[in-house]
């Protein structure tokens, strides 16, 4: 029966009134962070990791970590001097013999007769000696079933791949039922006799004149021990590595979010488990742009393609497909080809393909093409910038 040299709460980052969940979540975070096999040779992350085990043990455990709270340690003898687990209601089990109620009422009721005995002055009596008794505690409450965390897992595919849809293998690591124990933790084999309550499942405690029953820290209530399951160590389930095949839809967009039921961590007493979430990364492609169910591509075109107007051939998703330029077509117009976008299955359609034409000026190395160019020039002698002059 030693205090901790460290807050088990400062230890794992969380508040006292932290959830089980968020215990939880922040042990195994910092298990990873500092696990000796991530930190070879490291002393201070190898005696950060135990802290943070030590810490986990007695938080996660309803019947610990109702003790820690009231009296800053653990001690598998139960409360110290006697000391009640309570709260603001009794704790179940709670035997109230040995103690005078109707002395305590009479001298209650005697006024300037003295104090009522239990009170240290004040007009509290009775409901006050109660509220000090009970004042921190919590009732204590049986294991229950625990569904199964969720797991997040990211998954990288190819634009093609998103495009047109794919199947893809994922290694995960899950807790799953420990297949020598069944979850339930303990292992197989007889049991024995709980020592600190003989059996009885419950402790008596003595506070001044009153005495009362508790569930025995120890066994639980059970009044049997059973040592803990060599496999999995008491927790029920055990770590293993599987490979999963999920089938990525058609259309499929960077940050899409897929459910694969059931395959997230094992739940605890029989509760289902947990699902497998995955988002997908898809990497970009080098001409085709991705909005929506929209695609766009930048097309290079020739001075006299863009002037004249031509058909010429454009790359979609389905392959090559002829666009239309009219003449006159100035550098960075935009032209749609409807329905050659991705297809969207929830709303069973297409998106369209936007096609940006870039203007391409030749480099002039010769005599005749200056001269094809200043005879252009003085055909069409008109200032396109006039329209900016006549605005500033």
């Amino acid at each position: 029966m030693n205090t901790p040299k460290h807050d088990y709460y400062e230890t794992l980052g969380v508040a006292k009134n932290a959830s089980e969940d968020d215990i939880k979540k922040s042990y195994r975070k910092l298990a990873r962070k500092f696990h000796p096999d991530l930190n070879p040779g490291d002393k201070a992350a190898e005696e950060r990791f135990k802290n943070v085990q030590e810490a986990y043990d007695v938080l996660s455990d309803p019947k610990k970590r109702q003790m820690y709270d009231q009296v800053g340690f653990y001690s598998e003898n139960g409360f110290p001097g006697g000391a009640p687990p309570g709260a603001g209601e009794p704790p179940h089990g709670m035997d109230f013999g040995g103690f005078d109620f109707s002395d305590y009422f009479t001298t209650q009721s005697s006024a300037g007769r003295g104090q009522p005995r239990g009170t240290t002055g004040g007009g509290g009596g009775f409901s006050d000696l109660f509220s000090h008794l009970f004042r921190r505690g919590e009732e204590e409450r049986p294991e229950q079933p625990e569904k199964g965390a969720d797991l997040e897992y990211a998954l990288n595919i190819d634009f093609w791949q998103a495009i047109r849809g794919t199947q893809a293998k994922l290694n995960i690591t899950r807790h799953e039922v420990c297949p020598t124990c069944n979850g339930t933790g303990e292992a197989p084999g007889a049991s024995v006799t709980c020592p600190q309550c003989n059996g009885t499942g419950q402790v008596s405690q003595m506070a001044g004149a009153m005495k009362f029953n508790l569930t025995c820290p120890r066994c639980g209530g059970k009044g049997k021990l059973q040592n803990a399951c060599p496999t999995c160590h008491g927790d029920g389930r055990i770590a293993r590595t599987e490979t999963v095949t999920v089938n990525i839809p058609a259309g499929a967009q960077n940050g899409s979010r897929l459910r694969v039921p059931g395959k997230g961590n094992a739940g605890k007493f029989g509760a289902p488990p947990g699902d497998l979430y995955i988002t997908t990364r898809v990497e970009e492609h080098p001409f085709f742009k991705r909005d929506g169910d929209n695609i766009e591509i930048r097309v290079p075109v020739t001075v006299s393609e863009a002037g004249l107007g031509a058909k010429i051939e454009v790359p979609t998703i389905d392959g090559r497909t002829l666009l239309k330029i009219p003449p006159g077509t100035q550098n960075g117009q935009k032209f749609r080809l409807r329905e050659k976008g991705v297809f969207n299955a929830r709303k069973n359609q297409r998106g369209d393909q936007i096609v940006e034409v870039s203007v391409q000026v030749p480099q002039v190395h010769d005599e005749r093409t200056k001269e094809i160019l200043r005879e252009l020039g003085k055909l069409h002698p008109e200032d396109p910038r006039q329209e900016i002059w006549e605005k500033v």
